[in-house]
């Protein structure tokens, strides 16, 4: 984190991060990008304006929030355990969807510059929500600085979500920058606002970038994947998208194959194996799935209590969701309090 507070969007700047059928393309299902990626909105956000003098390097822990990086001026490389250094210039800008560990340095593997916790950095308030953040080198230096714009951005999906889950740890904007014309515009308008530094950049940069982070994602979904199973693979076929959707808008609802076919409008063995193929898991996987989700998010974030749970989604006993609960999640229903 940046130890900025968090906020919730205004209707306005919902407005301007809809995923709207019309946006992703006629080849899309509406139904599932309506209720779906329409709720694939920022929930909180938090960022900061960091001034680096090389040499430097910036360790970021691995948090549950997606980091977001956009490089105004100079330049930089990123790495995480997972990937080898990417070299970063002026007018890149990076999404990290799940928030995953990683260093932000003036120069790969720089001798003697061990990387500093962001969190130890000195800051400045200029917004509520909004920091100046000095950079680890304090001697004086006529090397111009490398000007970052860092954020952690919340969203309202659960972090195991199909779609949160099979992004990338790692999403360039430049590489998407072809799928879609948006995400070229906003780089161009965000490294404008970094080299006219005028009043109140840092407010319109924060909103740039809640734009820019929704539309690297939604260019990833419309066809940088390669993934022809899953999840993006409904959202590119409407009769399974409609079910997908379904399903996400009533998790608490005790689904069945029937139903869900009537929901296609297909028999019911045409809809098993047409499921299945997509999704690449059968319907009752599916649902058992999204019904733990929804079932983490009230325990986690509401502090609902297990048996309560249990019974909105309809199990017989709190010890059968539970062993259904850590069958899909990993763990007990009473260790996502801690979460």
């Amino acid at each position: 984190m940046l130890g900025l507070g968090s906020r919730r969007l205004n209707a306005g700047e919902a407005e301007m991060l809809d995923f709207s059928s019309e946006r992703l393309g006629s080849g899309a299902g509406p139904d599932l990008l309506t209720r779906i990626l329409l709720d694939l909105r920022l929930d909180g956000v938090e960022y900061g304006r960091c001034v680096m003098r090389a040499p430097w390097a910036v360790a970021f822990p691995a948090q549950r929030s997606a980091r977001f990086h956009f490089v105004g001026s100079g330049g930089c490389w990123l790495r995480t355990p997972e990937t080898d250094w990417l070299q970063l210039r002026a007018g890149d800008a990076v999404l990290l969807p799940r928030g995953s560990l990683h260093v932000l340095a003036s120069e790969p593997d720089a001798p003697d510059v061990p990387p500093v916790e962001i969190d130890s950095l000195s800051r400045v308030a200029v917004a509520d929500n909004i920091y100046l953040v000095g950079g680890p080198s304090t001697e004086p230096s006529d090397v111009p600085p490398d000007v970052m714009f860092c954020g952690a951005l919340r969203f309202n999906l659960d972090p195991l979500h199909p779609l949160i889950s099979m992004m990338p740890a790692v999403m360039l904007a430049r590489e998407l920058a072809t799928k879609d014309a948006t995400v070229p515009a906003l780089l161009d308008a965000m490294e404008r606002e970094v080299a006219l530094d005028r009043v109140g950049a840092c407010g319109i940069l924060a909103r740039l970038a809640d734009a820019l982070a929704a539309s690297i994602i939604r260019a990833w979904v419309e066809g940088s994947c390669g993934n022809t199973a899953g999840w993006v693979a409904a959202v590119r076929c409407p009769k399974i998208g409609k079910v997908v959707a379904a399903v996400h808008e009533d998790p608490e609802r005790d689904w069945t194959v029937p139903e869900l076919a009537d929901v296609m409008g297909v028999s019911r063995s045409t809809f098993a194996d047409a499921f299945t193929r997509t999704m690449g898991e059968s319907p009752a996987r599916y649902v058992a799935k999204v019904k733990m989700f929804q079932a983490r998010r009230w325990i986690a974030q509401d502090g609902m209590r297990i048996a309560v749970a249990a019974d909105r989604l309809g199990y017989e006993s709190e010890a059968s969701f539970s062993r259904a609960f850590k069958r899909v999640i990993g763990h007990a229903p009473s260790a996502a309090r801690a979460v």
